[in-house]
């Protein structure tokens, strides 16, 4: 199955140190939202009175570079509009990839008008040799930042001369 229009995209934080909140400055976060987004899934269930979508089963979401696994993610339409999404809600392990770069949590929620990401519980963000992690990961895709919360950890692995 394909959407068209923007889906959950991401590039992972540049490790900073740790505190209660860290404020992330993501790079490269410019994103070609007209390319296709194929969804994979072992089953797809459709809501029409309530207007959400929902594929379960090893879940798979490519656009470009960008690849999100999951377990089950729920796609709830804009109210009055079906053909527009609204938000994307991904659930079962889920596992954020663009180019080396990683990121796992329980939970990611994308809001398409905001252009927020809200990836949540027991998040761990990997780039190159540095790690952060926390419970929960803000990004805000317009503007290419994002902040860490809840006991926030940061591994740094120097770089080599």
């Amino acid at each position: 199955m394909r959407f068209s229009g923007p889906v959950l995209l991401i590039a992972l934080a540049l490790a900073c140190p740790a505190s209660a909140q860290n404020q992330i400055a993501f790079g490269g976060l410019k994103t070609d939202t007209t390319q296709p987004v194929e969804v994979t899934a072992d089953s797809l269930s459709v809501n029409q009175s309530d207007g959400t979508a929902t594929f379960t089963g090893n879940v798979l979401v490519i656009q470009g570079e960008m690849r999100l696994k999951a377990g089950a993610m729920a796609v709830v339409y804009t109210p009055g509009d079906k053909t527009r999404i609204e938000r994307l809600t991904a659930t079962g392990g889920v596992t954020l990839t663009t180019g080396v770069d990683a990121a796992e949590s329980r939970e990611a929620v994308y809001t398409i008008d905001s252009g927020t990401v809200v990836m949540t519980g027991d998040v761990l963000l990997t780039q190159g040799g540095n790690i952060l992690s926390g419970q929960k990961l803000t990004v805000d895709l317009k503007s290419g930042t994002g902040s860490m919360d809840g006991r926030v950890k940061t591994v740094l692995t120097p770089g080599k001369k």
